[in-house]
C-alpha cells in the first residue's frame, strides 16, 4: 500500500508541472524543425546573442563571445545615462519573471537571478545601441561596432525571430530610466527610427491604433502589412491551389507593371490584362527577413498569414531564371544577387515545408482571375501562335514572310483556275 501511495504522489507531482507549454502570453518561438532544417543559418545569429534561446551558445561561439563583452560596455553606458537604479531595474525585472517566462514556447533552463542578468545586460545593450543610433552620438569606443559588416548583421541578428526579448519589458526598462526626463522621444520611435530601412510602407510610430507589437520580428512583419487593420483582405479557409508562371502568363498576353501607387510590398493587382506588383529589391538579407516573418506567421499567426499568402505567389510566379529576368526588365525586381537563377531558387524555397491552409481572399480572386485569362481559348491560340512563330523579330518576319508567300501562292491557284474555266 504505502508503495501505491509513493507511486500515487510521484504521478501527482508529474501532473502538477504538467501545464500548457504555449499559453495566450506566449510570442517568441524556436522555429519548427521541418523549416528550419532547410536553412539553419537564417534563423542564428551571427554577432550578437539576445535573449535566452542563444544566450548558451555564445560560450562556444567566439563571435557572440565576443560581442558580450560590447553588451557590458553599453550596459554601463545606459546606466551612467539613466536617472534610476540599478536596485529599481532589479526589482521591476525580478517582477515580471513569471510573465517573460511566459513569453517563449519552450522552458528556459535558467535560475531567476540568471534572467535577471540576462534581462538587464540585453535591454542595457539594445536601450543604449537605438539612443545613440538615433542622435547619431557614436563615441570611440563605437569604431568596432560601426563597421558596416558588423553594424549591419546586428541589426539583421536583431530581427531573427528566436534572437528576441519581449517589447514590452524592453520599454518598460527604456520608461523607467528616463522617467523624470521631458523632450526625449518614446523608446517605440527609437525602435522605428533604428529599423526605418525596413519600413517600406512607411509606417508611423505615432499613430497608436495599429500598432502593438511584441518584439521586433513582429514589428518588421507589421512593417509589410496593409495599414489601417482593416483595409486587410478577409481570409478564407482554403489553401492557394495553382497560378502559372510569369513566362506562361506573358505568353498568355498579360502584362507585367510596377505597382508605384500603393506603398505596402503586398499590394498585386490585376485589372485588364495588366498585374500590377510593387518593387521588391532582393539582396543578401531578403531570404533572412522572409524565413522569420514566414516561420513568426506559421507559430503565432497561422489565420492571419498574409506574408505567407506572398511568399506563395511569387513561389508560383517565379520558377526559373527567366521569370527572375522578365520581373527585373519590368522593374518590379531589383536583382543584387546577381544571379537570376540564385534568385528563382530563393523564392521556390521560402514555402517549402510552410503549413499553409487559409488564403487572402484578394490574392484567392488575383489568381482565380489571371488562372482565367490564361485558359480562355482565344489568348489560348493566340499564346501558343505568340510562342511558336513570333518568339523573335527575325522568326516573327519568317512568321510573315510564310503567310504572304502563302497568301500568293492561294491567288496564283484562283487565277489559274479562272483561267482555265475560261478556256
Amino acid at each position: 500500500m504505502n508503495h501505491h501511495n509513493m507511486m500515487v504522489n510521484d504521478i501527482n507531482a508529474m501532473l502538477d508541472q504538467a501545464e500548457p507549454p504555449v499559453t495566450a502570453d506566449c510570442c517568441i518561438y524556436k522555429v519548427p524543425f521541418v523549416i528550419r532544417r532547410l536553412n539553419d543559418d537564417a534563423y542564428t545569429p551571427k554577432v550578437i546573442s539576445i535573449g535566452p534561446f542563444h544566450h548558451r551558445h555564445h560560450h562556444h561561439h567566439p563571435r557572440l563571445q565576443n560581442m558580450e563583452r560590447h553588451k557590458l560596455i553599453y550596459l554601463k553606458a545606459f546606466l551612467q545615462r539613466t536617472d534610476s537604479t540599478l536596485h529599481t531595474f532589479i526589482n521591476y525585472i525580478e517582477s515580471i519573471i513569471p510573465i517573460f517566462n511566459r513569453s517563449y514556447s519552450e522552458t528556459l533552463d535558467f535560475t531567476n537571478q540568471e534572467l535577471v542578468k540576462l534581462i538587464l545586460i540585453d535591454s542595457g545593450f539594445i536601450i543604449e545601441l537605438f539612443w545613440r543610433s538615433y542622435y547619431d552620438d557614436w563615441s570611440q569606443e563605437d569604431d568596432f561596432l560601426l563597421k558596416p559588416w558588423l553594424a549591419s548583421n546586428i541589426r539583421l541578428d536583431l530581427l531573427l525571430v528566436e534572437n528576441q526579448l519581449p517589447f514590452f519589458v524592453v520599454e518598460k526598462i527604456f520608461n523607467i530610466s528616463f522617467s523624470s526626463k521631458t523632450n526625449i522621444p518614446s523608446f517605440l520611435e527609437l525602435t522605428f527610427d533604428y529599423f526605418a530601412y525596413y519600413n517600406k510602407s512607411k509606417l508611423d510610430f505615432s499613430d497608436n491604433s495599429y500598432i502593438s507589437i511584441r518584439h521586433f520580428t513582429d514589428l518588421i512583419r507589421i512593417f509589410h502589412l496593409q495599414h489601417p487593420l482593416e483595409r486587410r483582405p478577409r481570409r478564407i479557409d482554403e489553401p492557394m491551389t495553382h497560378l502559372h508562371s510569369v513566362t506562361e502568363l506573358l505568353e498568355a498576353g498579360v502584362r507585367f507593371k510596377v505597382n508605384t501607387e500603393s506603398e505596402c510590398l503586398l499590394d498585386l493587382r490585376f485589372s485588364g490584362r495588366v498585374l500590377e506588383i510593387p518593387q521588391l529589391k532582393v539582396e543578401d538579407w531578403t531570404e533572412i527577413l522572409f524565413r522569420n516573418m514566414v516561420a513568426l506567421e506559421q507559430c503565432h499567426y497561422p489565420y492571419e498569414s498574409y506574408v505567407t499568402d506572398y511568399v506563395a505567389v511569387l513561389d508560383f510566379l517565379i520558377n526559373t531564371g527567366r521569370d527572375v529576368d522578365i520581373l527585373v526588365k519590368k522593374g518590379i525586381l531589383v536583382n543584387w544577387l546577381g544571379d537570376s537563377d540564385s534568385v528563382a531558387n530563393l523564392f521556390n524555397s521560402l514555402w517549402k515545408n510552410v503549413t499553409h491552409s487559409n488564403f487572402s481572399s484578394h490574392y484567392s480572386v488575383l489568381c482565380e482571375d489571371l488562372n482565367g485569362f490564361c485558359s480562355d481559348p482565344l489568348r489560348k491560340l493566340k499564346a501558343t501562335l505568340r510562342r511558336d512563330y513570333c518568339s523573335s523579330p527575325w522568326q516573327t518576319a519568317a512568321s510573315v514572310a510564310g503567310i504572304l508567300l502563302l497568301i500568293l501562292s492561294l491567288i496564283q491557284t484562283v487565277f489559274s483556275v479562272l483561267q482555265v474555266v475560261h478556256h
